[in-house]
């Protein structure tokens, strides 16, 4: 892969960018669903603003921050396979360790030389470093799961922002939540190869559901 080609690879894979979309739209709409309309005054409208944008900048935050300790995590333990598999004085062993790491369909199609040419690849490699710290790629990828969750917030709260009526803005409201769920479960279906208008009614309804589960349980 050339340098050009990384640099046009999206910071995000499709399920990641699906993942963190859904994860902000489900968390405004618990404080939209909350809304009485027949009380609501525009005090209480922009309580709820408020509280639906703080929530999803302080939950992007927090999502970014674990998405860092993760990779963190998972390539340390990658270094110290590493280490281990430089090391190891059991060639067999070795191999084995390798077909372990690898997706379980992949690993049975694997034949014991496949597995040892790996190893031979992998020792070659240099040392892994003692200490891993965040890449610049990795603190792009965290702000962009910080700025996909909070900007989330938005198609749902701009009818409160532009329309004076309260139930006339949650109507609204509530058919732009609607139709991004069904577009995110048809993108979804359309990458996984799968029936993307059923996929895309089955995200409705879930989302609608987690929505509804998050609301009974005081989310």
């Amino acid at each position: 892969m050339t340098s050009s080609d990384s640099r046009r690879r999206p910071l995000l894979d499709p399920t990641d960018r699906f993942s963190e979309i859904l994860f902000g739209l489900i968390m405004v709409l618990t404080f939209t669903g909350t809304l009485s309309v027949a009380e609501a005054g525009r005090q209480e409208v922009r309580e709820m603003l408020v509280g639906a944008l703080g929530c999803n900048l302080a939950w992007g935050v927090v999502d970014a921050v674990m998405y860092l300790i993760s990779s963190l995590t998972m390539r340390a333990r990658g270094h110290k396979l590493l280490r281990a598999l430089q090391t190891a004085s059991d060639k067999q062993a070795a191999a084995a360790s390798i077909a372990e790491v690898l997706p379980e369909r992949l690993a049975a199609v694997l034949l014991p030389e496949d597995l040892e040419s790996m190893r031979r690849r992998l020792a070659a490699l240099p040392a892994p470093p003692s200490k891993v710290t965040p890449t610049r790629e990795d603190l792009l990828q965290a702000l962009a799961i910080c700025v996909l969750v909070f900007l989330s917030t938005f198609p749902v709260t701009i009818p409160f922002m532009v329309i004076e009526d309260a139930h006339r803005a949650l109507r609204l409201s509530n058919a732009v939540a609607l139709v991004m769920l069904f577009l995110l479960g048809h993108s979804l279906g359309r990458y996984a190869g799968g029936r993307p208008w059923l996929l895309g009614l089955g995200m409705l309804v879930l989302g609608l559901g987690l929505v509804g589960l998050t609301i009974v349980l005081g989310g």
